[in-house]
């Protein structure tokens, strides 16, 4: 039994399975009067070509990397944060200044926050008397529920997980965030975990990229990955710095966990498949290494600061991996206009000749934009063209849970499973942006049709998705969205 353990490790538990039930048969039928020396020759010649079938196919071919299933949290006995609740916690604040209230609070208005994000509820009790205790509490709370959940939902075991990769930018104890899963989880003693620090808010795809190449070095694995952010030990309570003060508007609770496989046995239930994951650093420029930064101003308060030039720098970070994923995933037909324009502005003496924006619809039919803000999300959606349609996951992800940092974009991509609109065949792009500076991409394809009632356990939406309806816009049958700065105009084929 050891060696058919052995054997099915190398080759696929079904290859094995089929070769073995031949050695068996020979082994015990090949010498009988019953089978001639010829039939033992040609049994054993199968079993040989079976084994180094499938040996030539694993190497050529790089193994699937199936998402089987996704968790977000939800308020998990977090505080919700309103106007209210939030202009309360901050005239508790030691050392409060009444301007800055009203800055906060005016920001707050305005970053496209709803009243059902949350916060934890050590802080927003103890306001700069949280401790370490209490930021530990934050997350570790939120991983245990969004992985135990998943697990219980997917069925299966702690022991059977292969993989753990956790992303959490600013929070980092010792024992590390990883070793707290497998002590949550009671996973095996060989698993691999890997703990990921200070990667901003694009992590989350990042460290689907990272599972993505150690599912094809591990053949017949399950991966763990979990994105989350704390709170209690970032909240900025300073007076001084303004740029610091936004992220106090725009970071709430959250936390995804992802189980990811390369079994082909999970292929007949997985939702998703990986198709491309492209990662790009802008790091090397100065500005856009200082456009989010972790930091303490003059009087020792830490803090997230984001500077006025985000937007833009979001944009070069975008620009830059469209430019190195489109090629892989738009037709042949745009790749063409995209080339031609690009003589034309060459060759054109005119300052107004512009490049041509390449119809991404026509290759994807879900975006999940990175909830990071509203500008933010407004500006993609107009860069690329897309409808308030295509960019109502991010901005309602944005709404309802707020900035989560890495999993904001499974909590964009939960709203689209919650509102039916992922049929199989369809492609998903989701779109991060992080801190260094960072934009990541991962494109999936839908497996299956998803029924949002078998998602009540892990979706956090279904309990109010009718309270975010969205844009009931029609983009199929030939309909073609576009959004410009006053209106959205529909255009039908004639």
């Amino acid at each position: 039994m050891a060696c058919y353990d052995t054997y099915a490790a190398a080759c696929g538990r079904s290859a094995a399975s089929f070769s073995f039930v031949l050695l068996t048969f020979t082994m015990a039928f090949g010498r009988s009067a019953y089978f001639s020396s010829h039939i033992v020759l040609f049994m054993e010649c199968v079993l040989l070509v079976a084994v180094l079938f499938r040996v030539v196919l694993d190497w050529l071919l790089p193994a699937s990397c199936y998402l089987v299933d996704y968790c977000c949290t939800e308020q998990e006995d977090n505080a919700a944060v309103t106007e209210k609740v939030y202009t309360e916690f901050m005239s508790r604040w030691k050392t409060v200044d009444e301007n800055n209230i009203a800055f906060q609070t005016k920001i707050l208005l305005r970053s496209g926050l709803g009243d059902e994000t949350y916060a934890p509820p050590r802080l927003m009790r103890k306001v700069e008397d949280a401790s370490m205790e209490d930021a530990r509490a934050e997350t570790e709370n939120l991983i245990a529920v969004a992985a135990k959940r998943l697990l219980r939902e997917t069925g299966v075991e702690g022991r059977e997980i292969d993989i753990v990769i956790i992303n959490s930018s600013l929070f980092n104890p010792s024992p590390s965030l990883s070793a707290f899963a497998v002590r949550t989880l009671k996973l095996r003693s060989n698993v691999k975990t890997f703990n990921l620090a200070g990667m901003g808010c694009s992590a989350g795809l990042l460290s689907i990229d990272l599972a993505k190449h150690l599912l094809r070095v591990h053949k017949n694995s399950y991966a763990l990955v979990l994105s989350t952010e704390n709170i209690t030990n970032n909240f900025y309570f300073g007076n001084k710095e303004r740029s610091m003060m936004l992220a106090n508007a725009l970071f709430r609770c959250g936390c995804a966990a992802i189980l990811l496989s390369n079994k082909h046995t999970e292929g007949r239930r997985a939702k998703l498949e990986l198709l491309r994951c492209v990662r790009t650093h802008l790091g090397a420029d100065q500005k856009a290494f200082e456009s989010v930064q972790h930091r303490q101003d003059d009087d020792g308060f830490a803090g997230v600061s984001l500077q006025t030039n985000l937007v833009e720098v979001a944009g070069t970070a975008l620009r830059a991996n469209i430019t190195k994923l489109a090629p892989s995933i738009l037709p042949l037909m745009e790749l063409l206009k995209v080339s031609m324009s690009m003589v034309r502005v060459k060759l054109s003496k005119s300052k107004d000749a512009k490049l041509y924006v390449p119809n991404f619809k026509k290759a994807i039919d879900h975006f999940c934009i990175h909830p990071g803000g509203r500008a933010v999300i407004d500006a993609i959606g107009k860069g690329l063209k897309l409808s308030e349609y295509d960019i109502d996951p991010g901005r309602m992800a944005l709404k309802r849970f707020g900035n989560t940092s890495g999993s904001g974009v499974w909590y964009a991509l939960a709203y689209c499973e919650a509102q039916g609109r992922l049929k199989k065949g369809d492609k998903v792009w989701q779109i991060a942006l992080g801190s260094g500076f960072k934009c990541n991409s991962g494109v999936w394809r839908v497996l299956r049709n998803i029924d949002p009632s078998d998602c009540v356990g892990c979706n956090p939406w279904m309990k109010t998705i009718d309270k975010y309806p969205g844009h009931d816009i029609p983009v199929a049958h030939g309909v073609q969205v576009f959004s410009n700065d006053k209106c959205t105009m529909l255009l039908r084929r004639a």
